[in-house]
């Protein structure tokens, strides 16, 4: 379904960043962006680049495929 690859995306961002400790404000400010672009990501309503995700993947320190990967069910 259109759009899937950009939720999971953010799923995956938020998860990451929640089990850090860091709240989406923080977060954005340590990585330079807006709250509210931030938001956008995690929300799966910003179409991010190759670039952007391997950005964010080095960032979090995880391989970028991890964030395109559909979280494990629990």
């Amino acid at each position: 379904m259109e759009g899937d690859l950009q939720r999971t995306l953010g799923k995956n961002i938020r998860r990451i960043r929640d089990a850090r400790g860091m709240s989406q404000e923080a977060f954005a400010d340590y990585i330079g962006v807006h709250r509210t672009y931030m938001g956008g990501v995690e929300r799966g309503e910003r179409n991010l680049t190759l670039k952007s995700v391997e950005r964010f993947a080095e960032i979090l320190r995880v391989d970028p495929l991890d964030l395109l990967r559909k979280p494990p069910v629990r």
